[in-house]
């Protein structure tokens, strides 16, 4: 076989396609966030402002975050030496696991190297846990859930999106005596929809089902101290086990599950993607810490955050372009072609010194290939003034012209 010409017909479909993905080379500049300097591919530098960023909050510039980070290197070094179960495990691990258990009012948390480990390890692991489990998942679960319930070895059903109607059908056609789990998420992060909890946690409670959130998107941003959306309606104490992320609103990286004590003691002992890690080093353990703690007290960042992705919103449809608005913190303007959607995101930044992913399949459905904006805190008025006029710019001139984008 030639394997170098299986490669590159791989990636020539891709280019075919129109979503071949390339990385943009930028600096953050700390302290001057969303700002950035971009690397250009001539080898010029050029100022830019991020607006696509997951650092929600602009928490990775905090400067509490950052002394915590400076005085756990400066006391134990750079990583953490090993596995959780071998040296990896600190005291700036547990202390930042019992800030996240408190966030989630649960017994216990346990922290993973990213969210996405956190979801496949823990959704993966539970059919050992409990055999014969049924997993109930949501169609437009993230990428890592999915994985997650594909890799155990269970039966699993999929679930129309937010279709409670349908789950409880799907409910309903199965063993009564089977254990059963509901997964699903609070935000989904591409069209900025909500999960209907409370509904779920009824069928839950009404079929005998364990409930899992992924709340990634909404951890810090929702909830009177940044528990998410679970928190903020309520409804924490019916999930059985919540996923969240520390690399986005917290500003830092990793993720991790809250639930019973006896839940995440069984998850740590049996789940492969936990066992046979390295964990964070302690200098991100302890940023998280930091930032978990300071959003616990600081509704105003989540206040304005909102307030500001509203105004964006507003201002976006005032120029008639294709919002979905569902009253998240998540702002999408479709496209609807993936050739389209590059082009205005290269242009964007090339022309106006912003910089926007764009968001192609297999992330979102063909079709529907969209720039998601994400506003924060720290992107000022002169900052939106600029993205409103390069998008009324852009758009009404050429966005949707066919032949000036093919060219």
């Amino acid at each position: 076989m030639d394997y170098s010409a299986k490669l590159d017909a791989a990636i020539d479909r891709l280019h075919e396609e129109g979503r071949y993905r390339t990385f943009i080379d930028i600096e953050r500049k700390n302290g001057q966030f969303p700002h950035a300097v971009w690397t250009r591919p001539d080898g010029g530098s050029q100022d830019i402002t991020v607006w696509c960023g997951n650092d929600y909050l602009g928490m990775g510039q905090n400067p509490v975050v950052l002394q915590a980070m400076h005085e756990a290197i400066d006391a134990t070094g750079a990583g953490s030496g090993g596995t959780r179960n071998i040296s990896g495990t600190t005291v700036y691990h547990k202390r930042l696991e019992a800030e996240l258990a408190d966030l989630h009012d649960k017994e216990a948390a346990l922290l993973f190297t990213s969210a996405y480990i956190a979801n496949d390890a823990t959704l993966s692991t539970l059919p050992k846990l409990f055999p014969g489990l049924i997993i109930y998942s949501d169609a437009l679960n993230h990428a890592s859930m999915i994985e997650g319930v594909r890799r155990n070895g269970g039966d699993k059903r999929v679930f129309r999106h937010n279709d409670v109607a349908h789950l409880r059908e799907l409910l309903e056609a199965d063993d009564p005596a089977a254990p059963k789990l509901i997964a699903f998420e609070s935000v989904y992060s591409m069209d900025g929809d909500f999960g209907p909890i409370e509904e779920i946690c009824d069928l839950a409670d009404e079929f005998g089902a364990l409930t899992y959130i992924d709340e990634v998107h909404a951890v810090g941003l929702y909830g009177p101290r940044g528990g998410g959306v679970a928190e903020r309606d309520n409804l924490a104490h019916r999930i059985d086990i919540i996923n969240g992320t520390l690399a986005k609103a917290f500003g830092v990286m990793g993720g991790y599950i809250a639930a019973s004590a006896k839940m995440c003691d069984a998850i740590r002992s049996y789940a492969p993607g936990f066992i046979f890690t390295t964990s964070l080093s302690p200098a991100v353990a302890a940023g998280a810490a930091a930032s978990v703690a300071y959003l616990k007290e600081h509704p105003e960042l989540r206040e304005k955050h909102q307030e500001l992705a509203k105004a964006l919103k507003l201002r976006l449809k005032g120029l008639g372009l294709p919002i979905i608005d569902h009253g998240s913190h998540i702002v999408p303007v479709i496209v609807g072609d993936p050739v389209h959607t590059k082009k205005l995101s290269d242009m964007l930044l090339s022309e106006f010194g912003l910089y926007v992913q764009p968001i192609n399949f297999p992330t979102v459905p063909r079709g529907t290939e969209r720039l998601r904006f994400t506003p924060s805190p720290v992107h000022g008025p002169s900052e939106v003034d600029h993205l409103v006029q390069a998008m009324d710019s852009l758009w009404s001139h050429c966005a949707l012209n066919r032949a000036e984008l093919a060219g």
